[in-house]
């Protein structure tokens, strides 16, 4: 028993330690903006040099405006769990992705993983803008005279030929028309990245505001099926890692003991099947997950594993 002093301060910290819990998708992004923002100010003070040449800067600075985009963008598709619980097993059997029937549930699905996955490729292109280094060096490059004539109207003759030495500040033009130069470019740099964050602010409002009007469900049995499913995914790891845990030790002590196995209970393929495919919510049951659809089904099947799966799998 805590002593009646201390429990002012632990239930204090009790909430704390639940607002955190219950914060964790906020924090999380959080974290990435944070990260991202260092990541790009490390990339333009540390690796970043453009080499102010009309050959190079448009592929030199749009690699760097890009290319890390493109890597966050694999990196969160990686680790999706949602996307790879779709994609499993589904070339040697398409219908898995999407069976008949739950066709708009897929699509919804794959649309969903793909626009968290796109969150950290839109934060880092929106701080890259904003900041302007790359973009004014890819720009600058641009061999088009639609662009040269954008930037060089009323200036000296020789803005053309130096436009491409403007961001390394290395240009033969008076300092005038170099500040203009490098102000129009961050200026355009800094109106992409705030369209950049205004759409994506935009689309997810709306499409957070029609996915709630279009829910089969009330709010809060909305939020106690989020809350559900965390709970299940965290309890499934712990039981997962327990029984992983038994099996190699029961595999373990048969090998080195040179003795039959002893009986070891485990799902069957069709169980780990039915709860790995896509679950979509109906009236007809109050079922939260596949694991409780297939718990709760009367036909399910118990029966230990027989048969050989079709295709040979490796985790090596």
């Amino acid at each position: 028993m805590l002593p009646s002093a201390l429990k002012p301060a632990m239930d204090s910290f009790n909430s704390v330690m639940r607002f955190f819990t219950n914060q964790k998708s906020t924090i999380g992004y959080a974290s990435l903006a944070i990260a991202t923002i260092g990541g790009e100010r490390l990339f333009s003070l540390f690796s970043f040099q453009c080499p102010c040449n009309r050959q190079q800067n448009l592929a030199y600075g749009l690699t760097y405006l890009l290319g890390p985009a493109v890597v966050l963008l694999c990196v969160g598709l990686f680790m999706s769990t949602p996307l790879w619980r779709l994609y499993t097993g589904c070339c040697l059997n398409p219908l898995k992705l999407c069976p008949k029937g739950n066709f708009v549930g897929c699509c919804s699905k794959l649309f969903r993983v793909l626009m968290t996955a796109l969150v950290a490729p839109i934060m880092w292109l929106s701080v890259a803008l904003l900041n302007g280094t790359f973009y004014e060096c890819a720009v600058s490059g641009i061999n088009s005279q639609e662009v040269v004539d954008l930037f060089c109207k009323n200036m000296t003759s020789t803005c053309e030929q130096e436009l491409a030495k403007v961001p390394c500040l290395k240009s033969n033009l008076p300092v005038v028309e170099t500040t203009e130069l490098l102000l129009m470019l961050r200026a355009q740099s800094q109106i992409l990245g705030w369209s950049l964050i205004i759409t994506a602010a935009l689309v997810g409002l709306i499409g957070t505001c029609y996915r709630n009007c279009r829910s089969k469900v009330s709010y809060l049995q909305l939020t106690f099926w989020k809350i559900y499913m965390n709970k299940e995914r965290e309890k499934f790891d712990a039981y997962a890692e327990d029984y992983a845990t038994k099996l190699a030790d029961r595999n373990l002590k048969s090998f080195f003991e040179n003795r039959e196995p002893e009986a070891f209970t485990f799902p069957n393929h069709k169980a780990w099947e039915a709860i790995s495919s896509v679950y979509v919510y109906r009236h007809s049951d109050q079922c939260y997950s596949t694991l409780q659809r297939y718990v709760e089904h009367p036909d399910r099947d118990y029966s230990p594993e027989t048969a050989r799966l079709d295709g040979e799998h490796s985790l090596y």
